[in-house]
C-alpha cells in the first residue's frame, strides 16, 4: 500500500488506483483524498463509485459548512477517527452533507484523518462503508493509522513536486527568451524567471506575491482573468496588452491555463504568464488578432482596419457594413484589449505579428 501511495505521488494518474487499494485494505466501500485551499476550493480523487457524488459536493455551497475536517483536527489530530466518534447522534441525523450526499450514494459510515501540509492546504482522507455494513472497527482504524505516515509523506512529496514543476516551466521559457511567471491557485506568483524580473517595475510583485502591472487597464484585465481562472471559468481575455511607456516597447502578456492531470490533487499552479514584445510596424495578422484577444473574425477585421489608421467610416465602407456595426465591434475590441481610446488601440495593434506567421488577408 505504501508503494502505491509513493507511485501516485510521482504519477498523479495513479491516485484513483491508490484509493481503490486503500479501500480494499480495510474492507471499505470507498476511499477518497481531497485538498482544501484557503478559499475553500476542493480538489479531489476518489474511487469511481463516489466520483459523481464528489463532483457535486466540490461545487456545492454545503462544502463550506462541512464541520468534519475542523472537528477531526480538534478531536483526533494524530489518528484516523470515525465520524460517529466526533459527532453526536443528533448531529449525525441532522447533518445536511450526510443527508444530501452520503446517504443518496448508498453510504452510511465514515472514518477519516485530516492534516495540514506546509503550504497551509488541508488534506482530508476519508473512507465510507455502505448501508447494511457495520461501522469501521477499532482494528480497521489501527490498520489505517499504520499507513498514516506514508499518506502524509506522499502528499508532501506531491506538493513539493508541484512547486518544482512551476520552476521548470519558467526555466524552459527562459531558454526560449520569454519572460514568464507561474501563477498559483491564490493568484500569486509562485515562480518567476530572470527575464520576467528584468521587466520590473513594469511587471512586478507586490504584497502577497501578487502580480502588479504598469497601468490600471492592464491590471484590471489581469485581475479579471485570474478571478475567472480561480472560479474555473473561461477568462474573457487571455492575452493582455501593455502600452509603450518611456521608450519601453508595448508588451503582450499571454495567460495560459495549466492543464493539470485530472487527478493531480496537490498541484498549486493555475496558469503561466508569458510576455512577448509587439512586432514591427505593419498590418496585424488576422490569426494573431483572433488568437491573442479572443476576437471574432468580424471584430478582427475591424481591428485590422483601425490598426491601419482607417476611420470607422472607412472600415464600414470597405467591409460593407453599417457604421453602427463597426462602432459596436470597436467597443467590444477595446473591452477585450483593455484600451479606452482609439489612439491607444492603434498603437497596440500596429505591427502585431507573430514569428512564423505571414501577414494575413481577410480570408486568413
Amino acid at each position: 500500500m505504501a508503494d502505491r501511495l509513493y507511485e501516485a505521488a510521482l504519477v498523479p494518474e495513479l491516485w484513483t488506483e491508490a484509493c481503490e487499494k486503500l479501500a480494499a485494505e480495510v474492507r471499505s466501500s470507498t476511499a477518497s483524498i481531497f485538498t482544501v485551499d484557503a478559499l475553500g476550493n476542493h480538489r479531489y480523487v476518489t474511487t469511481p463509485n463516489l466520483a459523481e457524488t464528489f463532483a457535486r459536493f466540490s461545487v456545492s455551497d454545503l462544502r463550506f459548512s462541512n464541520a468534519r475536517p475542523v472537528r477531526a483536527m480538534e478531536n483526533s489530530p494524530f489518528s484516523f477517527v470515525r465520524v460517529t466518534d466526533i459527532f453526536t447522534a443528533e448531529e449525525c441525523a441532522g447533518d445536511p452533507i450526510q443527508r444530501e450526499f452520503i446517504e443518496p450514494a448508498g453510504m452510511r459510515w465514515e472514518a477519516g484523518w485530516v492534516f495540514q501540509e506546509p503550504t497551509g492546504h488541508t488534506v482530508v482522507i476519508t473512507l465510507m462503508r455502505a448501508s447494511g455494513l457495520d461501522n469501521f472497527s477499532d482494528e480497521q482504524l489501527a490498520h489505517l493509522n499504520l499507513l498514516k505516515p506514508d499518506i502524509a509523506r506522499a502528499a508532501y512529496m506531491s506538493s513539493r513536486l508541484a512547486f518544482s514543476e512551476a520552476r521548470s516551466m519558467t526555466e524552459t521559457l527562459s531558454m526560449l527568451g520569454l519572460p514568464a511567471a507561474v501563477i498559483g491557485d491564490g493568484g500569486q506568483a509562485i515562480a518567476m524567471n530572470p527575464e520576467m524580473e528584468t521587466l520590473s517595475p513594469r511587471i512586478r510583485t507586490g504584497a502577497g506575491d501578487r502580480l502588479i502591472l504598469e497601468g490600471p487597464g492592464a491590471n484590471a484585465l489581469l485581475d479579471d482573468a485570474i478571478r475567472r481562472y480561480r472560479a474555473q471559468a473561461v477568462p474573457t481575455v487571455q492575452s493582455l496588452p501593455m502600452m509603450p511607456h518611456n521608450g519601453a516597447p508595448a508588451l503582450i502578456l499571454h495567460l495560459l491555463p495549466i492543464r493539470r492531470a485530472a487527478r493531480d490533487i496537490f498541484s498549486r499552479s493555475m496558469a503561466v504568464l508569458a510576455v512577448t514584445e509587439v512586432g514591427k510596424v505593419g498590418p496585424p495578422d488576422m490569426r494573431v488578432l483572433c488568437g491573442l484577444f479572443d476576437l471574432t473574425p468580424a471584430e478582427a477585421r475591424v481591428a485590422r482596419g483601425i490598426a491601419m489608421a482607417q476611420t470607422p467610416e472607412t472600415v464600414a465602407a470597405s467591409l460593407g457594413v453599417s457604421l453602427e456595426t463597426v462602432r459596436s465591434h470597436l467597443k467590444r475590441i477595446m473591452g477585450k484589449t483593455g484600451t479606452t481610446r482609439q489612439a491607444e488601440l492603434v498603437l497596440l495593434l500596429s505591427g502585431l505579428s507573430a514569428p512564423g506567421f505571414t501577414t494575413g488577408t481577410d480570408s486568413d
